[in-house]
C-alpha cells in the first residue's frame, strides 16, 4: 500500500497509463489508484458509455476513424481534470492532438514484452478488433513496431517481461514514479 504521504508527492498531477493492449492498464489502473486514493477512469469504457455500445461494434459499424474521434473526446474531457489515474485505449498515442492532452498529467508506459502481451491476448482475442486477422500474432508485432516510439515518448517508462503480482506491480510503478519525481527525497513506500 502507497501510504498517503507518498501519494501527495505527485501533489495534484494526473497518472495516465499508456501501452500495448494487453499490457493490464485497466486492472493495474484501478488498483493504483485504489492506493493514491484517487478517482480511476478508463478511456475505452468511457468510449463504449458514450457510444452505448462496445468498442468492436463501433468499429464493425463506424470504423476506427470514429472510435479514435470518441477516444479523443474522451481523453479531452478528461484532461481538465487532476488527481486522476487514467488507462487510455493502446492507440491513443497515434494522434499528435491527444499528447496535448496527456501532457496535462504524468504519462507511464507500461512496456510489456511482447510474448507476455501475446499470452495475454490469446486467452480472450475476440474483443480487439485490430486483431481480427487471419494471423493475430503477426497484427500485434506490427502494431507494436508502430506504436512503439509513440509510447517511449512517455514520462516513465515501467518495464515489465514476466507475470507479476498485481500488488509487486503497483510498487515497480510507483518506484519509476517515484525515479521521475527525482527532484525530491526518494520514495519508500
Amino acid at each position: 500500500m502507497i501510504p498517503p504521504q507518498e501519494a501527495e508527492r505527485l501533489r495534484g498531477v494526473t497518472v495516465y497509463l499508456i501501452g500495448m493492449m494487453g499490457s493490464g492498464k485497466s486492472t493495474l489502473g484501478a488498483e493504483l489508484a485504489a492506493q493514491l486514493r484517487r478517482p480511476f477512469f478508463d478511456t475505452d469504457a468511457l468510449v463504449e458509455q458514450v457510444a452505448g455500445c462496445s468498442i468492436a461494434q463501433i468499429f464493425a459499424e463506424q470504423g476506427e476513424a470514429h472510435f479514435r474521434e470518441l477516444e479523443t473526446q474522451v481523453l479531452a474531457q478528461l484532461s481538465g481534470y487532476t488527481r486522476l489515474v487514467i488507462a487510455t485505449g493502446g492507440g491513443i498515442v497515434l494522434r499528435p492532438k491527444n499528447w496535448s492532452y496527456l501532457h496535462h498529467g504524468l504519462t507511464v508506459w507500461l512496456d510489456v514484452a511482447p510474448e507476455l502481451i501475446w499470452q495475454r491476448l490469446s486467452r480472450d482475442p475476440g474483443q480487439r478488433p485490430l486483431l481480427q486477422t487471419p494471423d493475430p500474432q503477426t497484427a500485434l508485432q506490427r502494431l507494436m513496431r508502430e506504436r512503439e516510439p509513440f509510447y517511449a515518448q512517455a514520462d516513465v517508462r515501467v518495464p515489465i517481461h514476466s507475470e507479476t503480482s498485481l500488488s509487486q506491480l503497483v510498487q515497480q510503478v510507483w518506484q519509476a514514479i517515484c525515479a521521475r519525481l527525482r527532484e525530491q527525497p526518494p520514495c519508500n513506500p
